[in-house]
């Protein structure tokens, strides 16, 4: 399962979304993507890191986005 590969310890980053306990969160992943990043410059930059981390990170995303009420402003 991909959403194993996501922990969180109050030790490691707050208690955030982290991949494997490193102390690489989440949200870095999904920025650096959001960013227009590719994939392969994350496992760059990151080189510990392995692509079904980038996965787990998606798919803790969309879960997310299926349970949390966020709300968007429309620009004036």
């Amino acid at each position: 399962m991909k959403l194993d590969r996501i922990t969180m310890d109050p030790q490691v980053m707050s208690g955030k979304p982290c991949i494997r306990g490193l102390r690489v969160t989440v949200a870095n992943v999904l920025r650096s993507l959001a960013a227009g990043q590719s994939r392969e410059r994350i496992l760059e930059a990151y080189p510990y890191l392995e692509p079904d981390d980038i996965d787990a990170c998606l798919t803790f995303a969309a879960a997310q986005a299926d349970t949390e009420s966020l709300e968007i402003t429309q620009p004036v």
